[in-house]
């Protein structure tokens, strides 16, 4: 077994999870990603001017077991958080206008190699990126005139960019010297009894973890955790019906596609069963 996948596994005492920390020994957790990271819930309104309106799976982790700091930023892609000038799906618009949880200038990566290089207590980050990256992919082919055809063409490209992103990702914060516990989320299916969509979201997920364990990181999988709510025969695999994702503001019974407080709950929980597995 190499280093980087021992060092995770040695963090878990310092967390809490495999022993006990003094109450004085918190070290902190780094969320990392896009809306759903942020916790951002669809047109807030005047909400937006003060992020602290937005609590979510960052919040939960700093009540069970770290200190989080919230780097998140709705409509980051694998790209965006990368370059400053790669495509993004509204995270530059929302930075123009709103402020983040944390405020920095430059690309999220930037910010998170340079926080953890002045935060040594740092034992946790979180990444939660991917989704946003099929979107535009969606945006992209709308207008097209067979827009399942166009989706179909362009998925291939999408998932090579999306694992060679993550890859680059991950080696960058190994390269910068952390060697504390990395946690990868995946993505939840709106509707697990929608085959063809949420076989699209399982071949997303397949492109964000592929090169996960060989950074030493592990996987929260959001997928299946959300799949286990949501087929049971009272919801009819609809995770919307489940209360996890927050309604629309146009219409209560139906849903967009960020968690609800209970979502983040389940996040939250699912990112430590991580660690301990």
């Amino acid at each position: 077994m190499n280093a980087v996948r021992v060092l995770p596994l040695m963090w878990l005492a310092a967390l809490g999870i495999g022993a006990t920390a003094a109450a004085n020994e918190r070290g902190e957790a780094l969320v990392l990603g896009d809306s759903v990271a942020f916790a951002y819930i669809a047109s807030a309104g005047f909400a937006y001017i003060n992020p602290d309106n937005f609590v979510g799976f960052a919040n939960r982790l700093d009540n069970m077991v770290l200190d989080a700091v919230d780097a998140g930023c709705p409509g980051e892609t694998t790209g965006s958080f990368l370059s400053a000038t790669a495509p993004d799906n509204g995270c530059r618009a929302f930075r123009g206008r709103f402020p983040l949880h944390v405020a920095y200038g430059a690309t999220q990566l930037d910010f998170a190699k340079k926080y953890l290089r002045e935060h040594r207590h740092v034992r946790l980050v979180t990444i939660t990126l991917g989704a946003n990256d099929g979107f535009l992919l969606e945006a992209a082919c709308a207008s097209q005139p067979d827009p399942t055809a166009c989706i179909e063409a362009g998925v291939p490209t999408l998932l090579a960019t999306v694992e060679g992103n993550m890859q680059t990702i991950l080696g960058d914060l190994r390269a910068g010297g952390y060697y504390g516990a990395i946690v990868v989320t995946n993505y939840y299916s709106l509707d697990y009894s929608d085959a063809a969509a949420t076989g699209l979201t399982a071949l997303l997920n397949q492109a964000i973890e592929a090169p996960v364990a060989a950074y030493g990181a592990v996987v929260a999988d959001l997928f299946t955790a959300f799949k286990t709510v949501a087929v049971t025969a009272a919801f009819g695999g609809k995770t919307c019906n489940t209360g996890l994702l927050n309604a629309s503001v146009q219409n209560q019974l139906q849903c967009d596609v960020h968690p609800s407080q209970s979502g983040h709950q389940l996040i939250a929980r699912t990112i430590v069963q991580a660690l301990r597995r």
